[in-house]
């Protein structure tokens, strides 16, 4: 359940814009390294995440908790080998989300002991990225589910041959509908929520052992 307090806006607000953000540059730095000038053409080698959100996304996922960005724009044609060029370009986002994640919940044990009992300027910070830490996790979490067009299928697909492979990830309509009804159920938000938690846990025994 979402609390619409201004407060909470505020922090959820700048979680998801940095979380999404930085899923969406990650793919287009990582497709421009395996050759593909497009996203770079369009303008999205980029860590200001303004570039990458889109609005409508954006207000869906403050509200409803799922949401999505500009996809990034690329041509697999350009890769050395295309299957490897998308598998790499996607796993990307989930990564770079679990490596933002990673740094905040590092940064809040941090700035715990930096701006212990500083009024206002503490707490925000430790909300800040109290938040973004969670969300960008969830978000990570979420695009490894092997349903297109989320970045795992086109992780697991790779064991496909190749015909099959590409026609799985780009045949998307039943998959949407697929994912949708998972999502309006309920069936994927209590695994997500339970390994979002964990995996939180785990980097902060981790930060803990050397703060």
């Amino acid at each position: 359940m979402f609390h619409f307090d201004l407060s909470t806006i505020i922090y959820r607000g700048i979680g998801v814009v940095l979380a999404l953000g930085i899923h969406e540059a990650a793919h287009a730095i990582v497709s421009f390294i395996m050759g593909d000038p497009t996203a770079k053409e369009k303008g999205r080698i980029t860590l200001n995440p303004l570039a990458h959100i889109d609005w409508v996304g954006l207000a869906f996922m403050l509200l409803f908790g799922i949401g999505w960005a500009k996809p990034v724009p690329i041509d697999p044609y350009y890769y050395k080998d295309r299957k490897t060029g998308i598998v790499w370009t996607a796993f990307a986002g989930p990564i770079a989300n679990f490596l933002l994640s990673f740094v905040c919940v590092f940064l809040y044990f941090f700035t715990f002991r930096l701006l212990y009992g500083i009024a206002l300027i503490g707490p925000f910070i430790q909300n800040v990225l109290s938040f973004t830490a969670t969300i960008s996790a969830s978000i990570g979490i979420f695009n490894l589910i092997p349903i297109p067009p989320l970045d795992g299928s086109k992780v697991l697909f790779a064991i496909l041959p190749d015909d099959l492979y590409y026609r799985a990830i780009q045949e998307n309509n039943i998959w949407v509908i697929i994912l949708m009804a998972l999502i309006v159920t309920g069936v994927i938000g209590h695994p997500i929520s339970l390994l979002t938690g964990n995996l939180i846990s785990i980097f902060s025994n981790f930060c803990m052992m050397f703060i």
